[in-house]
């Protein structure tokens, strides 16, 4: 019921603002059950309230997803416009971006901080090509950070990172010296840092972590300004040897029992198929309340494509339900062919 009264409240605020390359909105799909617990309105098309705002773009600006704390706590990404010095290198920006109190603090959304402690700068920034590796050297304020922090300030920054297309490995150095680990909790940093480490991480209930396997997953919250926006959460679940339908399977699940977050899905929704061939991951979705032509929620679809694309390094996502490729969102946007993951998430408006 969370989720329901979540959406409708979120879509009478005025809705969101995701930039992707496919599809984006507000509305919901869910059981007949979901419906009946609720006062009106009692269908789908009540819900849709026209046209959403979005972020007015900057002349010469560039996108940059930085991931920032949430009120929640909870590491996740927000995309940025960033008018760039005619040298200045889009990284670098980001990572200015993150510092506590630093110079572009006021052009943060409501409610998000960074993670970089104070005073962090980066005294120098290099990309090793052939290993597809950030090396990045900090200040010594860098060290200077709260135990609490510790693997957020190491999540935030390895995921910053490992959005640019040239990057996929990440190692921190700080005053001219290779961190071996981080110095006030001993996270350890022997290898290069990659988005396996996982973000926002919690356990399945009754999962061993000896026999465990991590997928990340998709689930929204609403910012002080009650915007909608995606949260990675790295769930730890019993191993199998379909990883990505697992990982489907969690997301239909939902967010934990004490988590903070919202589901992006109703429960009664089954994983028909899921295959993977080159860059190209197809998912079948089941539902037997959904009707021929009823569109489906922007929120849903978005979700699977982040989910699905983060566990399986698929570029695209095709999506059908009950057996059809004919598939619209709420946006009256078509997926009956393959859609790209994002390149940025989250443009809150601030």
């Amino acid at each position: 019921m969370r989720q329901y009264r979540w959406m409708r409240r979120s879509l009478l605020a005025g809705g969101m603002a995701v930039v992707m390359t496919a599809a984006s909105g507000c509305s919901l799909f869910s059981s007949e059950q979901t419906f009946q617990e609720i006062d009106p309105p009692q269908t789908i098309a009540d819900l849709v309230l026209g046209e959403q705002e979005t972020a007015v773009p900057l002349e010469g600006a560039t996108e940059l997803t930085v991931f920032l704390k949430d009120p929640n706590g909870y590491i996740a990404p927000v995309t940025l416009q960033a008018v760039l010095e005619p040298d200045e290198r889009p990284e670098m920006r980001a990572l200015a971006m993150m510092v506590e109190n630093g110079a572009f603090a006021d052009q943060l959304p409501a409610g998000f901080e960074p993670v970089l402690p104070q005073g962090a700068e980066v005294m120098t920034f290099n990309i090793v090509e052939n290993q597809r590796k950030a090396v990045v050297d900090f200040s010594s304020p860098f060290l200077d950070y709260n135990l609490p922090d510790e693997r957020k300030i190491v999540e935030a920054l390895t995921w910053t990172l490992t959005g640019f297309p040239d990057i996929e490995q990440v190692e921190l150095w700080s005053e001219g010296e290779r961190l071996e680990e981080m110095p006030v909790d001993g996270m350890p940093l022997a290898g290069p840092l990659t988005r396996k480490m996982g973000i926002n991480l919690e356990k399945a209930e009754g999962v061993d972590y000896g026999r465990s396997m991590p997928v990340t997953l998709y689930f929204s919250s609403v910012s002080e300004d009650d915007e909608q926006y995606y949260v990675p959460v790295t769930r730890l679940i019993e191993r199998s040897p379909e990883p990505a339908k697992a990982a489907m399977e969690q997301l239909i699940a939902g967010p934990g029992p004490f988590s903070k977050l919202h589901a992006v899905m109703t429960e009664d929704i089954e994983v028909s198929e899921l295959d993977l061939a080159g860059e190209v991951v197809t998912v079948d979705l089941k539902d037997d309340m959904f009707k021929a032509d009823q569109k489906l929620p922007s929120e849903m679809l978005e979700a699977v494509i982040l989910s699905l694309t983060e566990n399986t390094g698929a570029s695209q996502v095709k999506i059908q339900f009950n057996g059809t490729s004919d598939v619209k969102d709420t946006d009256n946007r078509s997926y009956s062919e393959p859609v790209d993951r994002p390149d940025h998430v989250n443009a809150l408006k601030f």
